[in-house]
């Protein structure tokens, strides 16, 4: 196991609206190097800045993990996991065949 592997992992959607799970500190920065140049701002600077510094420093993994979570709050693409995806909830329905 990667000594930058994050606590737990944080999901977030990209621009696709697909759920990406960052797991780790790569994972971090390749998700703050690919947004949209456009959409950058302050938020967008200081987690990758924070990130950074934690990649080539011992900055505090936890504080890195932090700014990344607030930069994906911040840009409202941060995903609540822990709620049970629609295609993993049990059904209650009859799953094909004849009726009878």
């Amino acid at each position: 196991m990667s000594t930058r592997t994050f606590d737990s992992p944080v999901f977030v959607k990209d621009g696709n609206s697909l759920i990406q799970e960052i797991a780790c500190l790569e994972d971090a920065l390749e998700f703050l190097y690919d947004w949209p140049q456009k959409r950058r701002g302050p938020i967008h600077a200081t987690a990758l800045r924070a990130c950074q510094k934690a990649f080539e420093t011992d900055y505090p993994l936890s504080a890195a993990r932090s700014a990344f979570v607030g930069f994906a709050k911040s840009y409202r693409i941060l995903e609540d996991i822990g709620a049970v995806m629609p295609w993993a909830q049990a059904s209650t329905a009859p799953s094909g065949g004849m009726r009878t």
